[in-house]
Order: structure tokens, then C-alpha cells, then sequence
């Protein structure tokens, strides 16, 4: 089974792009992030014609999820538990079903900038409200994939210049700190097992030449429950679709499991 993360930014402006990654690469499932749609403006034909379920969860002008797949989707829900008064469309879980049912968690985590203050103290609220979403998901003891962008740098090697992100919110002592108290309730971070070390980047600002250069950071991540750990085969950044015409400054990532 094949799941991705992508965040297109924009589902207007990759209307060609996002089908032209579909078809090359093929997920079995995708979580998109930055749909910047309501639910009943997204494409869904467009997607349903290419033989993928459509599930949304979408917000006007910013923010919004969905899932695309081709295998069937049972469960879905939509929103982050934890904030009946939070209205950012940011959280989306479906289970996918493959020969072995995975449970995928799509998430658009708050960015927080600028930090100090209320986008901050949102983003780490949020993180909070995650570590027990997630704390809950995994008492099932079901294969648990939960992707997307996490508007986190976890550690140095993660960004081609450090420096230049120490007062960021991607990359502040607490936000890394709320980020390991999730990871460490025993999830693995799926690229990392198989490709450590720096220059490994999956978003690349339009500003300043970033990609040219490669000044990019790792902020789009898939973590993995124990049992989705054990069935990890394949990993990979797709990189070169940032290249490629009228790109989201974000590219895939995806995950292969024996499910």
C-alpha cells in the first residue's frame, strides 16, 4: 500500500500539477493539505475520473484537507478532537482498506508564526490536543499512518541553513520538544529509518532562489504506529516534481507498506 502526503497549496493553482503526480507516481492513498476550498468547490469529478475516493475537509481561501484514494475508505472523520470552538480545517482520518486495513491521519499543523504570540500559543495548543488524539489512536493497536505538514524542523540536519530558522516557530526549542513528546509515544518517523543524515529537504520557499540552491527544510513528515512500522518497505521524497511546472513549494512524500 502506497500513502502520500502532499501539501499542493492551492488546489486551484495545481489543478495540472497534482493529476500529473497522480499519474506518474500512483498512491494508493493521499493526504493533501492546503486545499485552500470549501468541500463543495473541490474537483472531486476531476479526481473520481481518475479513479480515486475524494474525501474533503475544506476551508475557505486557506487551510483544508482531504484524502484521495483508490482503495475504499471506511471511518472518516474530520477535525482535531480536543477545541469544539476551533474552526481551522486542519485534521482528516479515514482507514484505508487494503488487504490490511491502515488507519491514515492527514494534518496541516499550524505554522505559529510569529512566535511569541496567539498563532504560537495556538500551534503548540494544537500540538497538545494531537499528542492525545494520537495517544488514543494508538490504544487500537491497528497500523496507523499519520502524515502531512507539520510545520516542524525535528532536529539540524532537517534544513540545508539552521541558523536562519532559529527564531522560527518551525524550528523554536518548544515546538521541537511538543514534536518529540508525540514521536516518543512510539511512533517512527518513516524517512528518517531509512535515510539519515542532512540534505533531505521537502519544501523550498519561492522567495530568494531557495530551490535553486537547495535551501530547503524537511517539515512534511509520515509517522507510523509500531504495527505500520513493521510493515515499512519503501520510503522517498519526491523531489523533482518542485522542478517541475507551477509547482507547490511543497513536494510528496510517501511510504510503502506490505498492507
Amino acid at each position: 500500500m502506497k500513502l502520500a502526503t502532499f501539501n499542493i497549496n492551492g488546489i486551484k493553482a495545481r489543478i495540472e500539477a497534482l493529476p500529473r503526480w497522480l499519474e506518474a507516481a500512483k498512491p494508493d492513498a493521499v493526504a493533501l493539505q492546503e486545499i485552500k476550498s470549501v468541500d463543495e468547490n473541490f474537483p472531486r469529478a476531476l479526481f473520481e475520473d481518475m479513479g480515486y475516493h475524494v474525501e474533503t475537509h475544506g476551508q475557505k481561501g486557506f487551510n483544508g484537507v482531504a484524502i484521495l484514494s483508490r482503495l475504499p475508505l471506511e471511518d472518516i472523520t474530520r477535525g482535531l478532537p480536543g477545541d469544539d470552538s476551533d474552526e481551522q480545517a486542519r485534521w482528516i482520518e479515514a482507514t484505508v482498506m487494503g488487504d490490511r486495513a491502515v488507519r491514515l491521519c492527514g494534518l496541516y499543523l499550524p505554522n505559529g508564526n510569529p512566535a511569541p504570540g496567539p498563532k504560537y500559543d495556538y500551534k503548540l495548543a494544537w500540538m497538545a490536543r494531537m499528542k492525545t488524539r494520537v495517544e488514543a489512536l494508538l490504544l487500537t493497536e491497528e497500523p496507523l499512518v499519520i502524515c502531512g505538514d507539520y510545520n516542524v524542523i525535528p532536529q539540524p540536519e532537517d534544513a540545508a541553513n539552521p541558523a536562519a530558522w532559529v527564531e522560527d516557530a518551525l524550528y523554536l526549542p518548544q515546538t521541537r520538544a511538543a514534536y518529540r513528546r508525540i514521536v516518543n509515544l512510539g511512533l517512527t518517523d518513516a524517512f528518517r529509518v531509512q535515510n539519515p543524515g542532512p540534505g533531505h529537504y521537502s519544501f523550498w520557499d519561492y522567495q530568494a532562489g531557495a530551490w535553486n540552491r537547495n535551501n530547503g527544510i524537511r517539515i512534511d513528515h509520515l509517522l507510523l504506529s509500531p504495527q505500520a512500522a513493521d510493515l515499512l518497505q519503501t520510503v522517498q521524497i519526491d523531489k523533482d516534481v518542485r522542478g517541475e511546472e507551477k509547482p507547490s513549494d511543497h513536494v510528496p512524500v510517501w511510504v510503502d507498506l506490505a498492507a
